[in-house]
């Protein structure tokens, strides 16, 4: 005679596999951010088993924001799922503009805020729906002092922001917008697939019907 199990024990049973389930995702997700560890800064798996404790998973809804203007942000995320932008309001025209981009296995973070621990100029907001994991800044301390390599991962991130920011204004002097429209396409192409397409001519510092004549004539190519 078969016995069927009291809604309990199912939903005791429902919540073991879950648990499981959820730890695994949490697993793959922390491989893929270590791979990116040590393509970045070289840590071991021995360096980046000393923060697996620290890194913590969160969801964002489309318009969730990361961080506002004017916080502190305390985080840096690593995103698993989805696309963010960094951006800031025209006080006169009250039009947002795009200041940066973050997209699949990249790090997203106001790096002055984060870096400096200061208020940020500009508020970051998930474009998508979105996964990340992030670490808090008291937590990545700790791991500054324990391990040099930990320390070099801070340097480099620090090295990294500077470059960006460089890079993004110097593109805006020495490079068309088909130019930047072509590194942006090198350099994020998931983005493209996320994201609508006023996203991008806001980042790229041009009108809707400018980008469609560039799409046109590159892919005309």
């Amino acid at each position: 005679m078969c016995v069927s199990k009291p809604p309990q024990t199912i939903y005791k049973s429902l919540a073991v596999i879950e648990k499981r389930l959820n730890t695994k995702n949490i697993m793959n997700k922390l491989e893929t951010l270590a791979f990116t560890l040590k393509q970045f800064a070289d840590l071991t798996a021995d360096d980046f088993n000393m923060s697996t404790s620290f890194w913590h998973t969160k969801k964002y809804k489309k318009g969730d924001f990361f961080n506002q203007h004017k916080n502190i942000c305390k985080y840096l995320g690593f995103i698993n799922i989805g696309a963010f932008r960094s951006y800031v309001i025209d006080n006169k025209t009250a039009e947002e503009k795009n200041v940066f981009l973050y997209s699949k296995n990249q790090f997203v973070v106001p790096f002055k805020s984060f870096i400096n621990q200061t208020p940020c100029d500009y508020h970051t907001q998930a474009m998508t729906d979105a996964s990340i994991l992030y670490i808090n800044i008291n937590d990545l301390m700790t791991l500054y002092e324990q391990s040099h390599k930990w320390e070099r991962f801070g340097r480099l991130m620090a090295q990294m922001a500077f470059n960006v920011t460089i890079e993004r204004m110097e593109s805006f002097i020495f490079k068309t917008p088909e130019e930047r429209y072509l590194d942006l396409i090198k350099n994020q192409p998931e983005i493209f697939n996320n994201i609508p397409l006023y996203h991008i001519s806001s980042y790229l510092g041009i009108q809707g019907p400018s980008l469609s004549r560039i799409r046109k004539r590159i892919s005309g190519k």
